[in-house]
């Protein structure tokens, strides 16, 4: 078997605090503990047609495995987890669940959480920007209340931390207001342990050792 290879940056807008979406795949690796490549693009590159053969979307991360080429994280994550243990239990039941938590954290919790990013860095200085805001936010606080009842007093989402807790931490770490998830104590103390996991440590120093690139020329400083 030859090591996964992961598509990546090599500068990426966030200044390194692993937000882009191979951070969840280099963690999810480093939580099985494999080995594993990286190949960096300048800013730009993820357009261009060799990397559109990776990923049709021109986008990060892409991921290669003897002949598998993935370019979807969660789908990325969810390989990971089937092929080297580590990242849900072994009882079938057990597995459901974290693939359920899977399932949440991308489709029911990301959207909310991804739309007040983009009320908030793309569309601020629209004039209707300030009218949506509330609506965003609204919708935002009312999503981390359901998880912050779901998550109640565990440690974990469900029993064992699982690739449905990576990717929720990572979904959560979005959340751009540090006061909005402070409003859950307990979400805000899962995020934190999510990130004090050494998996989550090292795949993040691994992160930042490859911002070797620049920004593109314009970029605001």
């Amino acid at each position: 078997m030859t090591r996964p290879l992961i598509t990546a940056y090599n500068w990426a807008p966030d200044e390194g605090r692993g937000l882009v979406r191979d951070m969840r795949v280099r963690w999810a690796l480093e939580e099985v503990g494999q080995a594993y490549d990286v190949r960096y693009l300048n800013w730009g590159e993820q357009k261009e047609r060799a990397h559109r053969a990776r990923n049709p979307f021109g986008q990060v991360p892409a991921y290669e495995e003897d002949g598998l080429t993935l370019f979807e994280s969660g789908a990325i994550v969810l390989h990971i987890a089937e092929r080297w243990p580590g990242l849900w239990p072994s009882d079938p039941t057990g597995r459901a669940r974290a693939i359920e938590w899977m399932f949440a954290a991308l489709n029911t919790v990301e959207p909310v959480v991804w739309d007040q990013v983009i009320a908030r860095v793309v569309d601020g200085k629209e004039s209707w920007a300030k009218d949506r805001w509330p609506g965003v936010l609204e919708r935002l606080r009312m999503r981390l209340d359901e998880l912050s009842k779901a998550l109640g007093g565990n440690e974990w989402l469900d029993g064992d931390f699982s690739a449905g807790d990576l990717l929720m931490v990572q979904v959560l770490r979005h959340v751009g207001d540090p006061a909005i998830l402070a409003e859950h104590p307990n979400l805000k103390a899962y995020v934190a342990r999510g990130m004090a996991r050494p998996a989550f440590k090292r795949a993040l120093e691994a992160l930042r050792a490859g911002q070797t690139g620049a920004p593109p020329a314009g970029w605001p400083q």
